[in-house]
């Protein structure tokens, strides 16, 4: 049961008893907020009797020593490069101490929880209990309250929350406290307030990351002549010298992800195969659904077809015979979020699920199409290589939520898993091109302060950047950055600090070409996370939806690419007994030479010109698009056997 329905059915607005003041100079604050999101209002009249159900995530152990444990085996000067662990050591070495358990414990002792109402799930890393309203807010120390929305929907939350001092290192967040992304009614999903529930993400219009439909394409071209107006596999393998037919075949994994209610028209596979590989007709995606995952057929257009058609046609097409596995997240009705799927690929993960932001299995709701399984955890292998062309804004959801999740892809790196996200298809700019009002703290299209995307902030994903074949270009000119319907999302994080892989590179990029804006329009430190990592081509892609063909652009179309290709070098390691490449981020950073320089274009938004792109890496294009020939060779000369 959701923790809003519970609160909810014990009459939210009877009279609430005065909350004894408390005093304490030991506090410290966990989370909060500055700012309501927008449309939101403190209503009030909140029953403190009320029961909740909490959970106090833990702080995993040896989180202090992540970056280094990930190094160790991703940093190709390291005599540990590529010894990549298991998933049951990764579990192990990052599983919560027994002081944090019994910190924690100690604690709700202290506050009169009786220890029959406290369990401790191991492999989830967490405490939980039922606790009154009145009790949560003595606890913690903090004041819930209703909360209404334009549309009427109502919440439960506090804004600010604080633990002992004693306690905060062994704490990740605690739930529910402050996060407000709820889903909101569907009067409002068109409305350009309010934050977008992580679970939303495969809706149209919630993901920052949002294909766009350029001209129907009434004929198409296939000389490399053509390749600046009509994007097809002939320009992608000609633009990054892809020259190479994958040979192990099976040994290899690509994975492919989406949210329902995305969904892939099989007969737009083969409509694209048949112009575009004919050896591929017939083909489709091992299907791997978590949480009831599917790939519907109720509801379609462009929509609901153009994301998953674009990610499987190209990626296919580019890697085939190699095997592509599509991981299919959440039902119709609930939806699901990037936890979600994280939950899917690794059972020691599962449990840390925010209600307000995840999607809760077995599906709550009565409607038809909900899924009443349990909650899928561990139930397949993450792929050697992972695509996953989606993301929220950073500001949409706590730096807590955030963290949490950025550890499972450092996880997946020290397991050999390569992670890439779509770094935003709005420049500087987050979801809708809406950005940051400095003074409310809410979205807005006429805001100024610029709008990170996440999960590319996280440090330990390849983020991936849009070029372009510039207008009038061949496949053997320049790239530039995409300017066409889309621009490059990128930028730097307000939540991760720089990791050690990019300082020099970063620290060379304000040296000579510091960018004109001030701390007012993005974190200027010079000590946060850059982002894009590297970039493909995001313009133009002839994509098959719904029986014809379009040109369509974005991020989307550039995630894939670079999966494909780094699947096609893994596929050169594994013909040779060598091991799959892991994260790639500290290689790239370190040989910046094996990728094309992109010294062309901007990625405006927020009223500004945004980044510009210049020589080296940039918060437009990064370090550049890839050579795979280059690529191959580079990675063939680091060899870690199997």
């Amino acid at each position: 049961m959701r923790v809003l329905s519970s609160l909810f059915a014990l009459a939210l607005f009877a009279t609430a008893s005065a909350v004894p003041a408390r005093q304490s100079s030991h506090r410290a604050v966990l989370e909060s907020r500055h700012h309501l999101p927008a449309g939101w209002t403190k209503r009030g009249g909140l029953n403190k009797r009320g029961e909740v159900p909490v959970r106090i995530n833990l702080r995993q152990n040896n989180l202090e020593r992540s970056e280094e444990l990930l190094m160790d085996v991703s940093d190709p000067e390291s005599p540990n490069y590529g010894k990549h662990y298991t998933a049951k050591q990764v579990a192990d070495l990052f599983a919560p101490s027994k002081e944090s358990v019994e910190t924690v414990k100690g604690w709700l002792r202290e506050a009169s929880v009786a220890s029959h109402r406290v369990k401790y799930n191991h492999g989830q890393g967490s405490v939980t209990l039922n606790m009154t309203v009145a009790e949560l807010e003595e606890l913690l120390h903090a004041e819930y309250d209703i909360y209404e929305h334009d549309t009427g929907a109502l919440h439960v939350a506090c804004e600010s929350y604080s633990v002992p001092a004693t306690v905060k290192h062994h704490v990740d967040f605690i739930t529910p406290t402050l996060h407000f992304n709820v889903p909101l009614s569907k009067r409002d999903e068109n409305a350009h307030s309010g934050a977008s529930k992580a679970a939303l993400i495969g809706q149209p219009g919630h993901s920052a990351v949002q294909p766009h439909q350029g001209a129907a394409v009434e004929s198409i071209f296939t000389d490399l002549r053509n390749c600046s107006k009509q994007t097809t596999l002939d320009c992608l393998r000609a633009l990054y010298k892809i020259d190479y037919e994958p040979v192990v075949k099976d040994k290899n994994s690509y994975g492919i992800v989406e949210y329902t209610p995305q969904a892939y028209v099989p007969s737009d596979l083969d409509l694209f195969f048949k112009n575009f590989s004919r050896g591929t007709i017939g083909y489709r995606p091992k299907l791997v659904s978590f949480d009831g995952g599917v790939v519907q057929n109720n509801q379609t257009g462009f929509d609901f077809n153009v994301e998953s058609n674009l990610d499987l046609q190209y990626a296919i097409g580019l890697v085939h015979p190699a095997p592509v596995t599509l991981y299919q997240v959440g039902d119709l009705v609930e939806g699901a979020s990037f936890n979600n799927f994280l939950d899917g690929i690794d059972s020691s993960y599962c449990g840390g699920d925010d209600p307000n932001l995840d999607g809760i299995y077995p599906d709550p709701s009565n409607a038809t199409g909900s899924y009443k399984g349990p909650e899928d955890c561990g139930t397949a292998k993450p792929t050697y290589v992972i695509s996953i062309s989606y993301s929220i804004n950073e500001a949409e959801t706590t730096p807590a939520y955030e963290e949490r999740q950025c550890n499972e892809y450092m996880k997946l790196g020290m397991q050999g898993v390569t992670v890439f996200y779509s770094s935003g298809d709005h420049g500087v700019a987050g979801r809708r091109g809406y950005c940051i009002d400095p003074v409310t703290g809410a979205f807005s299209p006429n805001g100024t302060r610029f709008t990170p995307s996440f999960p590319s902030t996280c440090p330990w994903v390849t983020s991936v950047g849009a070029t372009q074949i510039n207008p009038n270009s061949t496949v053997f000119d320049p790239e530039g950055a995409c300017e066409q319907f889309i621009y490059s999302g990128g930028g730097f994080s307000d939540v991760f600090p720089m990791p050690e892989y990019q300082k020099t590179a970063v620290a060379k990029y304000f040296k000579d070409y510091n960018p004109p804006y001030t701390a007012k329009q993005y974190n200027n430190s010079q000590m946060t996370r850059g982002f894009p990592d590297i970039s493909a081509n995001g313009a133009n892609y002839v994509t098959a939806i719904d029986g014809n063909f379009s040109l369509v652009y974005g991020t989307s179309a550039s995630s894939p690419v670079a999966g494909s290709i780094f699947t096609l070098i893994n596929d050169a390691r594994l013909a040779l007994g060598l091991r799959p490449i892991g994260f790639i981020n500290p290689v790239l950073y370190k040989n910046a030479w094996a990728l094309n320089d992109i010294t062309m274009g901007g990625n405006q938004g927020c009223g500004t010109p945004g980044f510009t792109a210049v020589p080296g890496w940039d918060p437009v294009t990064g370090l550049g698009t890839p050579n795979f020939e280059k690529l191959r060779d580079l990675f063939l000369t680091l060899l870690f056997s199997a």
